[in-house]
């Protein structure tokens, strides 16, 4: 921890603040940031008021601004607790902030929505936009100023991790496109949202910053390097950030991690640059509760607010800011521009809200559930007085989570179309997951327990269930002969009849580091992808009892089936995901047939968790090794189905996958050009409007000293400084500069990025290009009514000299419930940003207007049957998607390893680049500027090359898996590659070749498989799934290589 001048720090050993699980489950920490990851600067911090949308907001705000004193603005500016300080003597109040992202945290009479996983299984905007609405309607109800969430960081990168349920899903479009609609419907109400949490919080264990060891550091790169570049931040992590800005969200909550080697809420190229310039955000940023670090640093890297407003260690009274902030302004380490920035961004989103009209103060307290208790629980001793008064906001808004929760069930398998059942059919229940916690629902703080029916992780971000309506209470109520085991160990006493149904009940539960349940810190550590409490044996023991069972998993995401999802008598998988409140209801809709199931995966189930080849571990350190963690997103743009589609492994159920009991299909569709392009860029940004501007001086030492006749609160945070003694002291030291800043800080403002210029970046960003139409029939042949979830993939054009998943998601639409015979169209459309690439040198998004996309439509991501053509504007049926067609023959999977080495982190050989203790590529040098030696020869110009596929029997004329490389040339260790054609276009993998082309990259080995079955031929792949290949000689004839064909060849390219 380091102490920024001009403020004072306390520094206490916490060693609750560690999570030290076993070992062995985690990867060895690196100390250093590997080069060329280290974070830039980005100063001064950008002011707030130049989008048209807010200036009404704040010319207010400047108005209230300007009759504040230093220490009103620094007291706006921190936390007490869950509220933020005030300008009582102006008429601006203390600020409720508070959790959680589905529904309003540690209150009574409020609604347990369904979280956010379940929510995004719903593929359904609309009933996201009703979710939050009513959510927005509670928080204002119960007098919270702020509603902390969204969540959409996690994105789903590590399948384990601990808080991925709060969020949408495993996709940055289905995250932004829910965020944004959630953002909308609560400020519609006047609550302020919360976009969180900016970025790389894809897991819980080692997060936090502590006076031992800094939090890990998430290397995802933010700026141009010929091996490391800022596309993977652009395009899938900060995606849904900008979804929200564009959607005008009040504010943004940092994470708890360092991203780049530099702390989130300190980041100024992340909150400066990234946030506040380029994605034009306008509202305050804050800190998530005790991640704040530093005072001036995080300040002046453009921090608005700091949350809880104490130290890491609470209640000892002592702050970064406030006082401290005071202090900073006087003595010059924190400009008085930035204060008045900070101060004017968080004003101003209480008027773009409304609050200053008619919105009601706060009526409960978060810290008991009696009428009375501390007026100011921030403060270590508190007097009392009356907190709660108990005010009933659900309304009727258990009909919208009953309805979310209903419409996110997800069907993977109804074998037999045993689904859905007779209520004259004998059931068999089994499994604790069928009934409440027998202690109570609530019984668990923060719901840090796995007991009974799982409605929603644990953590920060739980709801107190007013009730919750159990599984096992709805079928009972619907079914005439129920028999209920409540265990999760399969009864020796059952004996089963030929006409039993056994329907059993399975769970995996995770949350916040804050809470170890049953061995997993917050992560799925312990458990990894597998069901709790024997869920897997208790089906398999009802398997092989029953002939007829049903599957039900409650559970924060994916799953492993792998040990009982293909036995015969394992007939129907529900997902029911995380139902809130309404578990019973929701489910027993869908196992009668009242409704039909429409819910659609949020993220893929793998055949095994070994499918990702230990790329997305959870990262963690040896036993007292205190070094930061260093968490590098090797992958980049691949995770989830975009990972699986590159390794061409085929997933268990894959990334939108789910049944109904109607049949759809999907026809007649059409792609319109709506926007004729013809620039691979958006036109010039427009310019920024003007922003508030204010006296720089500071005050006087009189004007900050505590007031004689005040009667402070002990250990209470204040922004006065105690005497003028002290204030002169600090006014002082600023004449004699005794505090520079820190270093790489310029008051010189960095040149305005070309990719900003309104909410979410150049206005341009958000031109519809394509319009899509596509009719959805319900067929009948079932006689069920219906919902479908139509779903868009984009196919970037061939050729491009950019490396591109498969596959990407853009839009989606859900139907209403049509009835046999009925046919809706869905209206889809594509934007210049969908159709865009990430320019790491230009630093905008490109586009290709004179190549044609695909774009693939269907109801999951391995089911495409439409695609559209935009250079012909043609739509077709029948032809197979990539992705059907790569996974057609598993017998032929390629695995592709991914390696480091084009990131200068000196991975010698594929063999090398993985061993059984680390399960992670190996760090190498940092601090490398000059290309290394192994990479030299790729900056001269490239030889004409070919290289050939070896198939198992000699190639015939016929096989022409064959490519001729002109501009990239074939390096050792280099993955082998193609673009979506038959005949495959073999790239090798380097970067960066040269400064003339520093964006250049070769696809992945995408159609090797398609281009072998499509001529006759078969791939070779080695027991370890190795391929090799060869150069040719130039008659096109190559030598006979006994040894590669022994897998001992010298050109690897799959390890």
């Amino acid at each position: 921890m380091e102490t920024q001048p001009g403020v004072r720090t306390l520094v206490v050993v916490a060693l609750s603040a560690l999570a030290l699980p076993g070992f062995s489950a985690v990867v060895k920490p690196r100390d250093d940031v590997p080069y060329p990851y280290v974070a830039e600067d980005y100063y001064p911090a950008p002011h707030g008021g130049w989008v048209g949308g807010w200036s009404e907001s704040y010319a207010k705000a400047q108005a209230l601004v300007e009759e504040m004193t230093l220490v009103e603005k620094t007291n706006i500016t921190a936390g007490t607790g869950f509220y933020m300080g005030s300008a009582p003597r102006l008429g601006f109040p203390n600020l409720c902030l508070q959790d959680g992202a589905h529904g309003v945290r540690l209150v009574d009479n409020v609604t347990a929505f369904p979280p956010g996983i379940t929510a995004g299984a719903t593929w359904d905007k609309d009933l996201t936009y009703q979710r939050a609405v009513a959510l927005g309607k509670e928080f204002r109800g119960k007098g919270a100023n702020v509603y902390l969430g969204p969540t959409v960081g996690p994105i789903g990168r590590k399948p384990r991790g601990g808080r991925n349920w709060e969020g949408f899903g495993a996709d940055p479009v289905l995250q932004g496109k829910l965020g944004a609609v959630t953002v909308k419907g609560v400020q519609e109400q006047g609550v302020i949202a919360t976009i969180k949490h900016l970025v790389g919080n894809e897991q819980e264990m080692y997060r936090m910053y502590n006076s031992i060891m800094p939090g890990y550091s998430a290397n995802i790169g933010m700026k141009w390097h010929r091996t490391v570049d800022d596309r993977t931040m652009h395009e899938l992590y900060l995606w849904p950030f900008g979804d929200a800005v564009k959607a005008g969200v009040g504010s943004v909550m940092t994470a708890y991690n360092a991203v780049n080697g530099s702390a989130s809420s300190q980041n100024s190229y992340l909150i400066n640059g990234l946030l506040k310039d380029e994605l034009g955000f306008q509202g305050f940023v804050m800190s998530d509760w005790l991640s704040h670090i530093s005072g001036v640093a995080s300040a002046i890297a453009g921090l608005d607010m700091d949350m809880p407003g104490d130290t890491q260690i609470p209640f000892f009274g002592t702050s970064f800011w406030m006082y401290e902030l005071t202090r900073s302004a006087l003595n010059g380490s924190v400009p008085m521009d930035r204060i008045n920035d900070m101060a004017t961004r968080i004003v101003a989103a209480w008027y773009q809200m409304g609050q200053d009209q008619d919105f009601p103060e706060p009526n409960f307290s978060s810290n008991t559930f009696d009428a009375t208790g501390s007026l100011y629980p921030a403060a270590l001793l508190s007097p009392s007085g009356v907190v709660n008064q108990f005010v009933n906001v659900q309304d009727g808004h258990y009909l919208t989570a009953r309805q979310v929760a209903q419409d996110a069930i997800t069907m993977l398998k109804n074998d037999d179309d045993l689904l859905p059942l007779d209520v004259d059919q004998p059931l068999k229940i089994f499994g604790t997951g069928a009934h409440t916690n027998p202690d109570g629902p609530n019984a668990c703080t923060d719901r840090s327990c796995n007991k009974g029916t799982l409605g929603m992780g644990w953590g920060s971000q739980t709801v107190e269930y007013p009730y919750l309506d159990s599984p096992i209470d709805a079928i009972d109520g619907r079914a005439g002969d129920v028999e209920y085991y409540n265990t999760d160990s399969f009864p020796s006493v059952d004996t089963p009849t030929d006409d039993d149904v056994a329907i059993v009940f399975i769970s995996s539960d995770a949350g916040e580091n804050s809470y170890t349940v049953e061995g997993n810190h917050g992560d799925r550590d312990a458990d990894g992808l597998k069901a709790w409490h024997n869920g897997d044996e208790l089906v398999q023991a009802a398997a092989d009892k029953y002939s007829n069972v049903v599957v039900v998993a409650h559970t924060v995401g994916p799953l492993t089936l792998e040990d009982w999802i293909d036995l015969p008598s394992v007939k129907a998988v529900l997902f029911a995901h995380l139902p809130g409140q309404e578990a019973g209801e929701s489910l027993a809709n869908i196992l009668f047939g009242d409704v039909s199931p429409s819910g659609h995966l949020p993220y893929t189930i793998p055949a095994s968790e070994d499918d990702y080849l230990g790329y997305f571990d959870l990262a963690g350190m040896d036993f007292l090794d205190f070094g930061q963690i260093q968490d590098t997103y090797a992958e980049e743009l691949y995770i989830d189905y975009r990972f699986l589609n590159l390794e061409n492994t085929k997933p268990r159920y894959a990334f939108g996958h789910g049944l109904s009991y109607a049949e759809f299909e999907l026809g007649n569709a059409t792609i319109d050009t709506v926007a004729h392009i013809s620039s691979e860029y958006p036109d010039t940004r427009p310019g920024k409007e003007d922003t508030p501007v204010y006296s720089s001086e500071p005050p006087g030492a009189e004007e900050v000293v505590k007031p004689d006749n005040f009667d402070a609160i002990w250990r209470y945070l204040y922004s006065w400084l105690d005497d003028e003694a002290d204030a002169e002291a600090a006014i002082a030291d600023g004449e004699s500069s005794e505090y520079p800043y820190p270093d790489g800080y310029s008051e010189v403002q960095t040149a305005a990025p070309r990719a900003g210029g309104g909410e979410d970046g150049n206005p341009d960003l958000w031109e519809a290009i394509y319009a899509v139409s596509v009719q959805v029939t319900n067929v009948g042949a079932s006689g069920y009514s219906g919902r479908s979830v139509v779903q868009a993939y984009l196919q970037y054009p061939d050729g491009i000299d950019y490396e591109t998943p498969m596959i990407q998601l853009r839009d989606f639409a859900k139907t209403g419930t049509l009835g046999p015979g009925e046919t809706e169209t869905v209206e889809l459309e594509l934007t210049r940003r969908d159709l865009s690439v990430w320019d790491v040198v230009v630093q905008d998004w490109k586009m290709f207007p004179d190549r044609g996309y695909k774009v693939w439509i269907g109801e999951a991501s391995d089911n495409l049957g439409l695609v559209c053509l935009t250079a012909y504007g043609t739509c077709d049926e029948g032809e197979e998607s990539p992705v059907r067609l790569l996974n057609e023959d598993a017998g032929t999977a390629l695995q592709i390893h991914r390696h480091l080495e084009h990131m200068n982190l000196g991975i010698p050989e594929a063999s090398q680049a993985r061993d059984a203790t680390t399960n992670r590529s190996a760090p190498g040098p940092s601090g490398q500027e000059d290309t290394p030696a192994h990479l030299e020869d790729n900056r001269k110009e490239p030889a004409r090359r070919k290289v050939l596929l070896l198939p198992t029997d000699p190639p015939t004329d016929s096989f022409q898996a064959i490519a001729t490389v002109d501009s990239i040339p074939v390096e050792p260790h280099r993955h082998v590659s193609s673009h979506h054609n038959y005949v495959t276009d073999i790239r090798p993998r380097p970067t960066h070749l040269d400064n003339e082309q520093p964006g250049v990259r070769g696809s992945w080995i995408t159609s090797a498989i398609r281009a072998a079955a499509h001529y006759g031929g078969e791939l070779q792949v080695e027991e370890e799934k190795t391929v090799w290949v060869r150069e040719q000689d130039e008659d096109g004839e190559g030598e006979e290589d006994d040894q590669a064909k022994d897998g001992e060849g010298e050109e690897e390219v799959g390890c």
